[in-house]
């Protein structure tokens, strides 16, 4: 019976893959990648010379059986994504899953994903957290969200730069304004970057500059307060003396001042 080795390979920087990786990479007798071009160059990187087999959304269907057969034969694989960990918003659970299903050793390499330093770096609470993920492109959104506004963990999700303002958008129309954001974009590249505020204000930064790189939005969960999602359409200013009144004292205050 075989092995079969999920590797994680780097979100940006090259020199965050680990030397367990790159033994394992060197050891299989196939590597399954989801883009045999973009892994075959992190291959030639690190001087690692091994077939490699298109594993992708599009054909796992297709292929896993025969993958499975092979593993049960005796052949060591690695599976690997584009970048970070296969199963992540990645292909990868299918084959697992299967892979167990027939008896096979499935051995999971700690390594780079692009949620965990966007998480940490965010500012926002990640001892309890909720990943979602790429939101549905089109039907769909909007209900998810909605489910999610009382969500009291921190919440991430993964957007493209070109649906970027649609999600802030849709952010404010369900969250409300003062919802805490963090959208960080290129994970260790080069152009690495995290905008953090209000979701009004990482709104009103997108809007200027135009959105670029794939993003990990961090949205803080719902601390309890009651969030109507309509006064971030029209929201009256309130100074802070005003926010220690009560509403009967408040609506005293302003016939008071009519």
């Amino acid at each position: 019976m075989g092995i079969l080795y999920v590797v994680p390979t780097p979100v940006g920087n090259l020199e965050d893959i680990t030397a367990r990786a790159l033994r394992v990479l060197r050891e299989a007798d196939l590597v399954l990648a989801e883009d045999t071009r973009t892994s075959g160059n992190l291959l030639r990187h690190f001087d690692i010379r091994r077939p490699m087999l298109s594993f992708h959304k599009f054909n796992e269907h297709q292929v896993v059986t025969n993958i499975v057969n092979r593993l049960q034969a005796g052949e060591q694989m690695a599976l690997v994504s584009d970048a970070g960990t296969p199963g992540i918003s990645d292909p990868g659970f299918l084959l697992v899953r299967e892979a167990i299903k027939g008896g096979v050793e499935v051995i999971t390499l700690p390594g780079a994903t692009a949620f965990v330093p966007a998480l940490v770096s965010s500012g926002l609470p990640c001892d309890r957290f909720c990943f979602e993920g790429f939101l549905p492109q089109k039907k769909g959104r909007l209900t998810r969200l909605e489910e999610l506004r009382s969500e009291p963990r921190t919440m991430i999700f993964y957007e493209s730069p070109h649906r970027m303002v649609k999600l802030l958008e849709q952010l404010l129309e369900v969250f409300g304004q003062e919802r805490l954001v963090s959208a960080c974009r290129e994970i260790s590249k080069v152009h690495e970057e995290s905008v953090r505020g209000t979701v009004t204000e990482v709104l009103a930064h997108f809007r200027e500059e135009e959105p670029r790189g794939e993003f990990v939005v961090i949205v803080a969960g719902n601390s309890g307060e009651p969030c109507d999602p309509k006064a971030s359409k029209d929201v009256e200013q309130t100074s802070p003396v005003e926010k220690k009144l009560s509403k009967y004292q408040l609506k005293q205050l302003k016939k008071e001042n009519s």
